[in-house]
């Protein structure tokens, strides 16, 4: 079911061409958004609302780990991934099939994450270890710090969904860059830049202590895992002839 193509689709793919191709990405756009954000916030609120922890992840190493008040800017750069995902993502239905597959991929992650949120809430209790001369400062640091702590509350712990989403979404950039531009140097460079980002964020979830370790570590794992869940459909939809590249996967 994860797989296969969703209903959804059909009208959406009817429309790809419109807009130079835009209102396909539009649309997509929305669609993720939606299916992300709604089992996300719904389950954060709701942990919040019922403020148990079930079982606690943290351990001493946590509490040692440094808050870096500039690292706040390499985790909230994971919202950088979203629209560079339909940047990159070139404008054929090769692409626009992949596409529609990473989404629901994506989607189906934040699912099954909201599952454990819910039934397994764990509050991340160490806010307050962060040194007030950041959180009460005019500069930067403080405006991002003080924007995260509003929107998201303490909860929603492993796995962590920024490890998960940053590195499903950073394979699929990286895909199509080297396809689009497999003999540049700064195409390469680039994607190292994405990586060299990937290993920031994943030492930011600590140092911002947004996150415990062991929610780094379940997600990585269940990020790895899940790009190689998908990678069959994406070797599929590559192989599927110019005349047949359809919301069915060629079927």
């Amino acid at each position: 079911m994860i797989l296969q193509p969703w209903p959804i689709w059909g009208p959406t793919w009817s429309r790809r061409h419109k807009l130079n191709g835009n209102m396909f990405r539009l649309e997509v756009f929305v669609f993720g958004l939606l299916a992300i954000a709604i089992p996300y916030f719904s389950s954060n609120l709701y942990a919040a609302a019922v403020g148990i922890t079930v079982w606690d992840p943290e351990i001493a190493l946590d509490r040692q780990i440094p808050v870096i008040g500039w690292m706040i800017a390499p985790y909230m750069a994971l919202y950088l991934y979203y629209p560079a995902v339909l940047i990159f993502n070139r404008p054929d239905d090769r692409s626009r099939l992949e596409l529609i597959a990473g989404v629901q991929m994506l989607s189906a992650l934040t699912i099954f994450c909201a599952f454990f949120f819910i039934f397994f809430p764990a509050e991340i209790d160490m806010r307050s270890d962060i040194p007030q001369s950041i959180l009460e400062g005019n500069g930067w640091q403080s405006t991002l710090f003080s924007t995260i702590h509003a929107m998201d509350q303490p909860f929603n712990a492993w796995p962590s969904l920024h490890i998960v989403h940053s590195y499903f979404l950073g394979r699929a950039i990286t895909m199509w860059i080297l396809r689009s531009w497999p003999s540049s140097n700064f195409a390469k460079a680039f994607v190292g830049v994405i990586w060299i980002e990937y290993i920031l964020l994943c030492i930011s979830i600590l140092t911002t202590k947004q996150h415990y370790l062991f929610d780094l570590a379940t997600g990585l794992i269940l990020a790895i895992f899940a790009w190689q869940f998908v990678l069959p459909i994406m070797e599929k939809i590559a192989n599927l002839p110019d005349n047949n590249l359809n919301p069915n996967y060629g079927q």
